[in-house]
């Protein structure tokens, strides 16, 4: 069995280039069940996501050039459109790639969690389509295995990486049960979206969402239960946020210390936690100055980012460890594999020369002889047979000069040697 890999990601190719080589979700089962059908395929797992095409395939033997061209073929490109781009693994360092992207240290944000899911999809598929067989489904189980044990044993998403999660992730310091908390979100753009999205699957009892434009901020606000306003309604609902998460387009701060200072009167003085993601401002850089105001601007959360970007460099290190040690570990399994029909052989071998000799000893009883005489002749053959031929291959192993036979032999059947 030979396991390979081909692939395509964002360090290698640029996203027009992915965007050729992409299988979307409707073809997928049939591009499974044609590179299955291939000569000397076994097994096939298709990942495709906006990031990464990655083909992992066991063969029969190791001329994998079926893949490449299957690959060409079926999206129907010339070699030279996506050769540059590809990379190629083979044996321990297709396991080790497969191990590094399930653990998040192969993606664009590292550590994310999302690859995983997106794994165990592909994994789905392959076993949906009948392309699943014993080695890739072992690989792909150990590799969900390894991913947990990285995520439990080292701090590799312990620490927000993104703006939108920080923001969430430190108002969850502040605030330590979102779900008794309302949350005002500025703007409707990819990083409110994001932290919409982060507030709701955290529990957040409330969003608001103001816009320029409310009907954005309103089909923003259905996918998070939360409710729309325009920004000339701003002041009117300051003093009911807990949160407030900033980042518009506008040229000029959207809230003065003024507006701030008079929530705060109507909320007695409760805190309120402000993050401005804008550039420039959309809050007044005086509001920081105000008592029970927690105010963060995008270099604050930068600072914060890079200090857990480079812990999780730091816990990337202790999971490249125990992945060199999980691909020793499913290389040794694969080894057990090999052994397996040559374990049968000798079986097979063992169970024909014990029918021989049961019959020959039946027949000595039907003729009378005595029961101890069959049964001492009967061990004895029984040991002569299944002894003779690793006896005699013993027995050449003297021409061989380094020992190797005999050295195997004294492992085979743990002798000892005579002190």
């Amino acid at each position: 069995m030979h396991l390979v890999t081909y692939g395509i990601n964002h360090n290698t190719a640029p996203v027009h280039v992915r965007e050729l080589f992409a299988f979307d979700a409707s073809v997928l089962p049939s591009a499974l069940s044609a590179l299955h059908q291939q000569e000397s395929v076994l097994e096939v797992v298709i990942l495709s996501t906006c990031n990464r095409t990655e083909i992992y395939c066991c063969l029969d033997d190791d001329s994998d050039n079926t893949i490449l061209a299957w690959l060409h073929d079926f999206h129907q490109l010339d070699s030279e459109t996506i050769t540059p781009y590809l990379y190629h693994y083979q044996g321990c360092d297709a396991i080790r790639h497969l191990l590094r992207v399930a653990c998040g240290l192969d993606s664009m944000v590292l550590g994310e969690p999302q690859i995983l899911g997106q794994l165990k999809d592909a994994y789905s598929q392959s076993l949906n389509a009948s392309t699943l067989g014993k080695s890739l489904g072992r690989l792909f189980q150990h590799a969900f295995a390894v991913a947990k044990q990285v995520r439990t044993d080292t701090a590799i998403g312990n620490s927000p990486v993104s703006v939108a999660f920080a923001a969430v992730s430190l108002a969850k310091q502040i605030f330590s049960d979102l779900a008794e908390s309302t949350a005002l979100l500025i703007g409707a753009g990819d990083t409110i979206e994001l932290a919409a999205r982060h507030l709701h699957d955290n529990g957040i009892q409330r969003l608001i969402i103001a816009n320029r434009t409310v009907e954005r901020a309103h089909n923003l606000a259905v996918q998070v239960d939360g409710y729309a306003i325009s920004l000339s309604e701003l002041p009117a609902h300051l003093a009911e946020a807990d949160i407030v998460i900033s980042s518009t387009a506008s040229q000029l701060p959207i809230l003065g210390k003024g507006a701030v200072e008079r929530a705060l009167k109507q909320r007695k003085r409760k805190p309120i936690f402000m993050v401005d993601i804008a550039v420039p401002r959309d809050i007044e850089a005086e509001v920081g100055q105000l008592e029970d105001i927690y105010l963060y601007c995008v270099d604050d959360l930068r600072d914060i980012i890079e200090e857990n970007l480079q812990s999780r460099r730091d816990a990337a290190l202790q999971a490249e460890e125990i992945i060199d040690t999980q691909v020793d570990h499913f290389q040794a399994w694969l080894r057990t594999q090999d052994a397996v029909p040559v374990i049968r052989a000798i079986r097979d071998s063992a169970e024909e020369i014990s029918k021989h000799s049961l019959e020959k000893a039946l027949r000595q009883l039907e003729q009378g002889l005595p029961a101890d005489q069959v049964m001492a002749e009967l061990a004895r053959s029984l040991t002569n047979r299944l002894l003779h031929e690793p006896s005699r291959q013993l027995r050449l192993s003297g021409f061989d000069e380094d020992g190797q036979l005999l050295e195997s032999a004294r492992r085979l059947f743990n002798i000892k040697d005579k002190k």
